[in-house]
């Protein structure tokens, strides 16, 4: 049984997808419950494994295709803290495009392709390998691509082949890398990496930089963010997905395990390109809140945004102190509460009230004071108001750059936050002491599209409220640093 468990909980999306592409527009019952119970199968699943791998556990499958070629599925801490994540978000985000869509048409593919790309993230947090991480890397850029352009408009199918124009060559630069270090070394596993001292410095720069560019591109690194700000055509429970645990969470996810767990941290300070990376997430971050500052569109601002937040993971993890490693993965959890709670606001906003553009936001706290609360909540966060979880991060991190002997990094965090501020409290200013545009008209809503929201709100507020406590995110975070990276 311990074997089978992280390919029964790869099923629990496989199945639901599998199934969904079959069922007529008109079989709603039954696709709403296949999904719904895929994700609360995964969910207990993954609640049983916790407990036991935090005792130490590590649950390993491992398919065999040919001599030298396998399929390794494996949970360790690491994978749990973005598999966790995952499985709570597809619920609820289930939950939510369920409310959003009603019975719209084309919804068989949509929660079909929806499963996959939730199954594809599974095996990403699942892979063991290189060869594993990038056949499910692949599968993501093939699923999501049908979700950025499901409402088959103009603008949508704009978004998405600009979306393929930057992922597909970045697989092949992706490939490149594993294919050119292998060839040296042979397969190499996560859990017992191969030495890589004996490669020339020359060489192993070059991987590192080839490995960085191929999931630079889904972690959006600037200059290579440039998909997804036109990705926000998509629906609003796709640009959910998209920004708060698939695809930009994949690839700074793929930049944690190649230092940590490809290169070593060791190997890649005397390589000397921990501090380029840090540079570069630096830039993004300023870059991204830069940018964000410009917008006028809700969705928009919110997608420089995640430029800039996805970039404080890629940050921790290339500063290598103690603190710095785990604010950067605890910001995994973190930054996916707190940006899935904005894009299910934006989404009930222009759903219930046609808002997309910031100045209709004006007084709609009014009118909406539930979304409004849970909108305002994740912006907080974003800041990094205490208690929010975005200041758990910022603490760590600031404390970890001062560890790390890189105290510019404060600069930049503080730097950060108050563009964060800049972008966000105007909005929230609008939201709570302007008067409503007097034209402005909000139609009922049901409750299962305003709860998700709610709940991500709160739990944003409490993982920062109960940092301290053992089963946090914080407390799994350090967990991992102190299990699997220190000396």
């Amino acid at each position: 049984m311990t074997a089978l468990l992280p390919l029964l909980i790869l099923m629990t999306s496989f199945v639901p997808a599998a199934i969904t592409f079959f069922l007529r527009e008109d079989q709603h019952t039954l696709r709403n419950g296949l999904n719904l119970g895929g994700a609360l199968a995964k969910l207990g699943l993954i609640t049983f494994m916790l407990a036991e791998v935090a005792q130490g556990a590590i649950y390993e499958t491992r398919i065999s295709f040919a001599p030298g070629l396998y399929l390794l599925l494996r949970a360790d801490a690491l994978s749990l803290l973005f598999l966790t994540l995952s499985a709570f978000l597809w619920l609820l985000t289930t939950i939510y495009a369920i409310a959003y869509f009603g019975t719209k048409a084309e919804l068989s593919r949509f929660f079909g392709f929806f499963s996959l790309c939730v199954a594809a993230t599974t095996g990403i947090a699942l892979a063991g390998t290189l060869i594993s991480f990038f056949m499910f890397y692949e599968l993501l850029t093939l699923a999501t691509w049908p979700l950025v352009v499901h409402k088959q408009d103009e603008k949508s199918l704009a978004a998405g082949r600009s979306y393929l124009s930057y992922a597909l060559p970045a697989g092949v630069v992706l490939l490149v890398a594993i294919l050119w270090l292998e060839s040296a070394t042979g397969p190499i596993e996560f859990a017992t990496p191969q030495p890589l001292g004996e490669l020339p410095a020359w060489e192993l720069r070059a991987i590192f930089v080839l490995f960085i560019a191929g999931l630079g591109v889904k972690a959006a690194l600037v200059p290579l963010h440039g998909w997804l700000p036109g990705a926000m055509a998509a629906p609003a429970p796709v640009s959910a997905l998209l920004h708060a645990v698939a695809v930009v969470k994949a690839g700074a996810f793929g930049i944690v395990r190649v230092i940590y767990d490809v290169f070593g941290i060791s190997l890649v300070a005397d390589l000397g390109m921990g501090v380029p990376l840090a540079a570069l997430a630096s830039v993004t971050i300023l870059w991204g809140s830069w940018r964000a500052l410009q917008q006028t569109e809700v969705k928009k601002r919110l997608a420089f945004s995640t430029v800039s937040q996805v970039s404080y993971i890629i940050l921790g993890a290339a500063l290598a102190g103690q603190y710095a490693v785990i604010g950067g993965l605890v910001h995994l959890v973190h930054q996916g509460l707190m940006k899935i709670t904005l894009f299910f606001c934006a989404g009930i906003y222009q759903e219930r009230a046609g808002i997309t553009r910031i100045e209709g936001l004006n007084g709609v706290g009014a009118r909406m004071p539930w979304t409004s609360a849970a909108f305002s909540l994740g912006a907080m966060g974003m800041i990094g108001l205490p208690p929010m979880a975005g200041f758990v991060t910022k603490l760590y991190l600031g404390i970890g750059a001062v560890e790390a002997g890189a105290p510019w990094v404060v600069a930049v965090l503080g730097a950060s936050t108050l563009l964060n501020a800049a972008y966000f409290l105007p909005l929230l200013y609008r939201i709570w002491f302007l008067d409503p545009d007097p034209d402005l008209c909000v139609e009922g809503g049901t409750h299962a599209l305003i709860v998700p929201a709610v709940v991500t709100a709160l739990a944003a507020l409490g993982v920062g409220v109960f940092a301290g406590a053992p089963f946090s995110p914080l407390g799994w975070a350090t967990l991992i640093v102190e299990r699997q990276y220190l000396p």
